[in-house]
């Protein structure tokens, strides 16, 4: 893992600074850039890899980079009341403007010279990588306005070198550590991500990918449900959800030797346990939306280069009059934005809150957005828990008759650091009763609460590793063996509170509200005694008439309370 590994983090730093001396300080416009890059390099990479094994197995299989390109504006568009001699002009013409796919490979323009490298891949290889998927994708329907903007030839060779000698450190990682390339190669581009915080573009900031592996293991995905997150950023809640998912079957079809990462979770990306269907199930099961274009990009990316290869993920704002999905998933894993408000005018009729505060919003739109059965594990401000708004108040009624809210894990504030010090929540929680239903017999019965105190890092701005997983692998185990009848104790950790005494309390879901103090008992010395040997302290070992002769300072003030207490 990265933390463990200074010289690949050394490298990555190196990256960042070659762009940020290079013109380009915006972190969110850098990663894009390093994106692509990327992208390319894997691209190629991956082409290679399923042209020797289509070779070893003797299957077929055609390279992206075979035959010619020619890029979408000079493609022949022949029209209806085109002659055949015009036609055949057209194409003649498009003919032209042919590109040899092979020239746009990492492996063969890395080794132009820097002018050449610089308009090559600006002119054809980026061009090329937009139209990827075909006119009709998902992917190049969203990289319509993306921009190649390296400004600088020098920097675009720096950059590829760097990120040539950033592989070969993951490929050497890879070989004598075991941990699967394409993992080591999320924990590369997760790391690059973590620089989008110093952005602060739109109150984005990243969810450690320990928390999402922990959601997870709580909520249990499987092959064919449909995933869903609202405001899904690069992706990486999908991308947890779809290593779990990939993890437990490659478990199912024997794997064996896959070890706990440092946070304790067993996961590996390698799909090549999935068969061709339940690869194909699986990539049409995950769906994210945000609201920021260049996250739906770098979202996108992130799941191609996890094998995922042509992902869900829309330019839409979830909360809007736009988006009417409604009981369409599963399983919802989101961190939605803690932004404030939205303008009241654009919110979606279906919402009931009354309310423009997007963190009341979401959680209700999430609720909507599931199946009946559906589960949904969230991360909310531990306002939401307490707050004595109608909004707060409505929405915790909401989860507790309407839904099965299964448990509340509260959060050290230092969490989210370095982006933020806000103190959080996770929900858990299935919808049992529709928005429209009639509620016959609430559906929540039991609530489970935990209190982490610690996640395996550091909870100041540095984040970084300590000894042992903290509280991630205790709160899987006692979340999946919890039973109202033992898990009583207010004292504890954990424990579990019955519906009607939330109820009683206004729906109050804060943990503090129910847990029980422990007062031990202190029995301290008479104060004779103490002032005794306060006074030694002063005078050292004196006797009664001398004392008695003390007339200032603080042995006489010692010598009148000792008189009274006396």
């Amino acid at each position: 893992m990265l933390q463990n590994n200074p010289e690949l983090k050394s490298k990555i730093d190196q990256l960042w600074n070659k762009f940020w001396s290079g013109g380009i300080s915006n972190p969110l416009t850098a990663i894009e850039q390093i994106t692509y890059l990327l992208f390319m390099k894997r691209l190629d990479e991956l082409d290679q890899k399923k042209q020797a094994d289509a070779e070893f197995t003797g299957e077929k299989y055609t390279s992206k980079f075979e035959g010619k390109w020619i890029p979408p504006e000079y493609r022949a568009k022949a029209r209806d009341d085109d002659t055949q001699k015009e036609t055949a002009k057209r194409h003649a013409d498009a003919k032209m403007y042919e590109i040899d796919k092979r020239s746009l490979r990492w492996s063969e323009f890395k080794r132009m010279q820097a002018e050449e490298m610089l308009q090559h891949v600006q002119g054809k290889v980026f061009p090329f990588l937009k139209d990827l998927n075909g006119a009709e994708s998902n992917f190049t329907h969203h990289m319509k306005n993306a921009v190649f903007i390296i400004p600088k030839p020098a920097l675009l060779v720096e950059a590829v070198k760097t990120i040539d000698e950033i592989s070969e450190i993951m490929e050497k990682d890879s070989q004598e550590k075991g941990q699967a390339f394409q993992d080591i190669q999320g924990d590369v581009y997760e790391m690059l991500l973590s620089e989008i915080a110093t952005a602060g573009k739109n109150g984005q900031f990243r969810t450690p990918r320990h928390i999402i592996k922990l959601m997870a293991e709580l909520v249990q995905p499987q092959l064919g449900h449909r995933i869903a997150d609202p405001a899904c950023g690069s992706g990486g809640f999908l991308l947890g959800a779809y290593q779990y998912i990939v993890t437990q079957l490659a478990i199912k079809a024997g794997t064996k030797d896959l070890t706990p990462d440092e946070d304790g979770f067993v996961r590996t990306s390698v799909a090549a346990t999935l068969t061709e269907k339940a690869q194909a199930i699986l990539s049409s099961s995950l769906w994210g939306y945000d609201i920021d274009s260049t996250m739906v990009r770098l979202g996108l990316m992130n799941l191609m280069m996890h094998g995922i290869d042509e992902p869900h993920i829309d330019y839409k704002d979830t909360l809007s009059k736009s988006f009417v999905e409604e009981s369409e998933y599963d399983i919802v894993m989101a961190n939605p934005p803690f932004t404030g408000s939205i303008d009241k005018g654009d919110i979606n009729e279906n919402l009931q809150l009354g309310t423009t505060k997007t963190e009341l919003l979401f959680v209700e739109n999430i609720y909507r957005l599931l199946k009946k059965g559906g589960t949904a594990c969230v991360i909310v401000p531990q306002g939401v828990l307490f707050g004595s708004g109608g909004a707060f108040k409505t929405l915790r009624q909401l989860l507790v008759e309407r839904c099965d809210l299964k448990t509340v894990i509260t959060l050290p504030s230092g969490v989210f650091k370095p982006y933020a010090g806000v103190s959080t929540a996770i929900l858990l929680f299935t919808k049992v009763w529709g928005p429209k239903d009639k509620v016959t017999q609430p559906a929540t019965e039991h609530v489970w609460f935990y209190e982490m105190a610690a996640d395996g890092y550091s909870l100041d701005d540095k984040r970084s590793k300590q000894e042992g997983n903290g509280d991630l692998q205790d709160i899987i185990a006692k979340y999946h063996a919890r039973n109202p009848a033992t898990d009583t104790d207010r004292t504890a950790k954990c424990f579990m509170v019955p519906r009607t005494e939330i109820e009683a309390e206004s729906y109050d879901l804060s943990r503090s509200r129910y847990k029980e103090d422990v007062f031990e008992e202190v029995h301290y010395e008479a104060p004779g005694v103490i002032l005794d040997r306060l006074i030694q302290a002063e005078v050292g070992d004196v006797d009664e008439a001398e004392l008695g002769k003390v007339q200032i300072g603080i042995v006489r003030e010692l010598l009148e309370l000792k008189r009274m207490v006396g």
